[in-house]
């Protein structure tokens, strides 16, 4: 299947009655039905005077609204740009303005900042309505007998660029990444394949569909498999609820972010569940997952807890630990490349062998074409035939990839390069440590410093002094962090992701005002 539009109409003929969407406690909609939902939406967008390579901006709770409008807009061979709910009217601004979007679609209850946004640079404003699963979507902008303008005669080509987002930047502004029908497909394909997903898998949405961890990783491989998902009856993740859905729904499996992991970690420490569901595997994304975490994970739900890479430019997978039958899962490492080709390049482009660091580099027909009207970013992010990740790795003996940090993110000490990924999964490794991100900060006689920040465990008592104690034990003397924050949370961007550049700001400003005395001096 060359696009992701025909992987799905495949799979609503293959499967036609089996679950795809459930809205938790309230109804399930199969694949066949499905199916239709999203072509009555595509004529609804085209009465709406949507036309191919229009930018449609949408921004919904995780509902199933947002994912039959999503797939409608890329029906009509449009581009969807899925923003973040909570961003302010600034930011609305910047990327309604930036993508070039041509109509906001929201739920009936519309989003203010949004609109004023939308508003304030003439874009026109439409929400979507599920009223019932029989009638379908209902748009503001269309009366219902204007809707049978047919989208049935579009036909869908791989190269339609069909999702439009914007990279993190933990750098720089954030950068536009357009990705085609081809990109979705064999993004799709390679997460069916490595975790095996069949029409007999069901999990439940825990991620915000706006990125690509939860919009690939957990909706478009489970309905490109033939398989269920469930949305939480809040519109987004809530533990109190997680595990009855889970139970309640047959799920097999969940990708989250390790954020999310230590919430769940940490409520089956105070209030465990009665029973857990068996589980196929538990996937973790998006950021490092501490071994001690991983190991935890594991003996709480006795499932494999499978780490995996990624990223929006390769949308979403490069590489994951395999399930147990395909061999060992290795913690600390996220595995092996899935369909496609991973290379450690050092800066002249020459190819690493294993244990060697270098620049992660890939290649792969589920890679971006190059950042929208970015030539700047997209010479640096091309070189050598190979696209650049930013990050610094090395292939094991066994073909496993380990992961150091970010280029930018590595702690240069005096001349001593430190992964603040190691540190961190020290602190972590402290039974009444929470959560614990380690960043650089400038210093006169080292040029970097290594700080960092821990929340303790509820009433744990947990203080700098024993943080310290605990990391001389554990670490060489130059990777032990110069100062302890102890606080009681960590600035974390809208995927759940701890940037250490932002987070190094917020306790930075803390401390400027008094002038740490250097040693020495």
């Amino acid at each position: 299947m060359e696009t992701l539009t025909g992987l799905l109409k495949h799979v609503a003929g293959k499967f036609p009655d089996r679950r795809a969407i459930s809205v938790s406690g309230k109804f399930d909609i199969t694949h066949s039905r499905l199916d239709q939902l999203i072509d009555h939406a595509a004529s609804s967008l085209v009465a709406a005077g949507v036309h191919p390579g229009d930018v449609v901006a949408l921004t919904f709770p995780n509902t199933v609204e947002y994912v039959i409008m999503f797939l409608a807009v890329i029906r009509v061979r449009a581009t969807a740009a899925p923003l973040n709910q909570a961003y302010t009217a600034d930011e609305f601004e910047f990327y309604l303005s930036d993508s070039g979007s041509k109509l906001l679609l929201t739920a009936k209850e519309g989003n203010e900042p949004a609109e004023t946004a939308a508003s304030k640079i003439g874009i026109p404003h439409v929400t979507a309505t599920l009223n019932d699963v029989e009638s379908g979507i209902h748009l503001s902008a269309v009366s219902d007998s204007c809707a049978d303008s047919s989208a049935a005669n579009i036909v869908n080509e791989s190269s339609d660029v069909a999702l439009f987002l914007h990279t993190s930047g933990t750098t720089s502004r954030p950068k536009g990444v357009p990705l085609t029908q081809i990109n979705l497909a064999s993004s799709v394909n390679n997460i069916k394949s490595v975790y095996k997903l069949t029409e007999s898998d069901s999990t439940v949405i825990v991620l915000p569909l706006f990125h690509v961890h939860g919009l690939l990783a957990g909706l478009l491989s489970s309905l490109g498999a033939g398989a269920a998902v469930t949305l939480p009856s809040a519109g987004r993740f809530s533990a109190s609820t997680f595990w009855s859905d889970m139970i309640k729904y047959n799920a097999t499996w969940y990708t989250a972010v390790p954020t999310i992991h230590q919430i769940i970690l940490d409520r089956h420490l105070t209030k465990p569940e009665p029973e857990y569901p068996k589980l196929r595997f538990i996937r973790s994304c998006s950021a490092s997952l501490a071994p001690s975490i991983l190991a935890r994970l594991e003996e709480a739900f006795d499932a494999p807890v499978l780490e995996a890479y990624a990223m929006t430019e390769a949308t979403h997978l490069m590489a994951s630990n395999p399930l147990p039958e395909d061999g060992p899962h290795v913690p600390g490492s996220v595995g092996k490349p899935v369909g496609q080709e991973m290379a450690i390049l050092d800066e002249n482009g020459v190819e690493q062998k294993a244990g060697a660091n270098g620049e992660v580099c890939i290649r792969g027909p589920n890679v971006t074409s190059g950042y929208k009207n970015n030539p700047e970013a997209n010479k640096s992010a091309f070189l050598f035939g190979w696209f650049h990740t930013g990050d610094i790795g090395y292939f094991d003996s066994d073909g496993y990839m380990h992961l150091v940090g970010r280029i930018k993110e590595l702690i240069n000490r005096g001349g001593e390069k430190i992964s603040p990924i190691e540190v961190d999964a020290v602190l972590l490794a402290h039974p009444d440590v929470a959560q614990a991100v380690c960043f650089g900060v400038p210093d006169d006689k080292y040029g970097e410093e290594i700080n960092c920040a821990v929340i303790p465990r509820e009433g744990s008592g947990l203080d700098e002094e024993e943080v310290l104690r605990f990391c001389k034990k554990n670490l060489a003397a130059f990777k032990v962090p110069k100062k302890v924050f102890i606080t009681d949370s960590v600035p974390k961007t809208a995927t759940g992701k701890i940037q250490r550049r932002i987070v190094a700001e917020h306790f930075l400003t803390r401390i400027s005002t008094a002038k740490v005395p250097k040693f020495g001096a």
